[in-house]
């Protein structure tokens, strides 16, 4: 049998952490570049109420590379980007995406020079 999925009601609402248009728009730039680079060859995207995810991977049958993380509730705090390694260590955490992604961007760097 198959489970059917309730809608939401309209008092349910849960404001759910997304990539806004912006925000995705320069990840998947530095994925592009990263793809051009040989370095990356997939990539995952999760989205739950509590964190939205990127994911990178060198080949899709390993672990994440490097993940890209959005929370919502650290927004305030010690800002709602993240940066976490493969073992799971977070490399940066930061406000602004760009700020949390310039690891990355002298990584490619140093690739194609």
């Amino acid at each position: 049998m198959s489970v059917v999925a309730p809608f939401p009601r309209i008092g349910d609402r849960r404001p759910i952490a997304t990539f806004d248009r912006k925000e995705l728009s320069r990840i998947l730039d530095l994925y592009g570049r990263m793809v051009i680079a040989g370095h990356w060859r997939d990539y995952a995207l999760r989205i739950d109420p509590d964190v939205a995810i990127f994911a990178a991977f060198r080949r899709h049958s390993e672990r994440p590379e490097v993940i890209i993380e959005k929370r919502r509730e650290l927004r305030l705090k010690q800002g709602a980007f993240a940066l976490v390694s493969e073992h799971g260590v977070v490399l940066k955490r930061g406000h602004e995406l760009t700020l949390v992604l310039a690891p990355l961007e002298r990584r490619l760097m140093r690739l194609v020079g």
